[in-house]
């Protein structure tokens, strides 16, 4: 494993917009910290967003690891590029030449995968403990580790989403292009969301059946598993009772956890089979 990682690491080095997409991607998650420095003055009205709440123990690492997962696709770019480089410079066929087999290559870049995900994951729970310890209303130990699975939730979501990234990689063989047919799949898995409103419109009960269906395609089990954190806030709540109107629990659910890991198995065995069959 370690000498695998060597070997990508060692491309990655000397890749610079790899270099500096990372950089952007991580220098964007400190950024979450700022916000607790926004104030918005409009007269009378003042706004401090950290006395909002959202660096409370434990709704922080609902809201931190939602907003850091919308910047995944800055490393998502890394992962693409790193098979489109594969291509461009030949260094998957020097690599084979070498003696490193076609599974091991696979294998090399999902290990990639992984320490890109443990390592955004640990970045993203030391920013919120930092966070959370100075902001928050309610520092209790048993407290703090209240909704720690939203840290396992977003590791798991970075794992299946570049294993995806992956496999276009891939199936494609250029960044751009893989990261194109990734938006048509997802503007894809739209429409066919909204194909099944249409179909189950008579229907009791339309979004149960509609979300039944939605919550097994990749994107949609991808998006499933972290899901919006506003409504949790207290504001929030208060206006929507006003209003007699309630929101769905969103804490995160096993059955998202498992339908993510098995589409994670699918991508990376299918670029393996991809890799094995292609004349390189």
């Amino acid at each position: 494993m370690l000498r695998l990682l060597s070997i990508e690491f060692d491309k990655l080095k000397y890749n610079k917009a790899s270099k500096t997409l990372s950089i952007i991607y991580f220098g964007l998650l400190i950024c979450i910290a700022l916000v607790s420095t926004i104030k918005f003055e409009f007269g009378d009205f003042k706004l401090h967003l950290a006395d909002q709440g959202i660096f409370n123990f434990p709704y922080i690492w609902h809201f931190n690891t939602y907003v850091a997962a919308i910047l995944k696709f800055f490393l998502l770019l890394v992962i693409v590029s790193m098979m489109s480089d594969e291509y461009s410079y030949k260094t998957l066929k020097q690599n084979l030449i070498d003696g490193l087999s076609k599974k091991e290559f696979i294998l090399s870049k999902f290990y990639t995968v992984i320490v890109f995900s443990i390592t955004s994951t640990l970045f993203v729970f030391l920013i919120s403990l930092t966070l959370g310890l100075v902001y928050s209303d309610y520092n209790e130990f048993s407290i703090i580790v209240t909704d720690l699975e939203y840290l396992i939730a977003f590791f798991i979501k970075l794992v299946g989403f570049f294993s995806m990234g992956l496999f276009f990689g891939i199936l494609v063989k250029r960044s751009a292009f893989a990261v194109g047919t990734m938006v048509v799949w997802f503007i894809g898995e739209g429409i066919f969301k909204g194909y099944l409103f249409w179909v189950y419109r008579a229907a009791e009960s339309t979004s149960k059946s509609v979300d039944f269906i939605m919550q097994f395609l990749p994107g949609e089990a991808i998006s499933n598993l972290i899901k919006q954190p506003f409504s949790r806030l207290g504001a929030v709540k208060t206006l929507a009772n006003s209003m007699g109107k309630t929101f769905d629990k969103s804490e995160v659910e096993f059955g998202s956890i498992f339908i993510v890991l098995v589409w994670t198995a699918i991508f990376i065995y299918l670029s393996y089979v991809l890799l094995k069959k292609r004349d390189l």
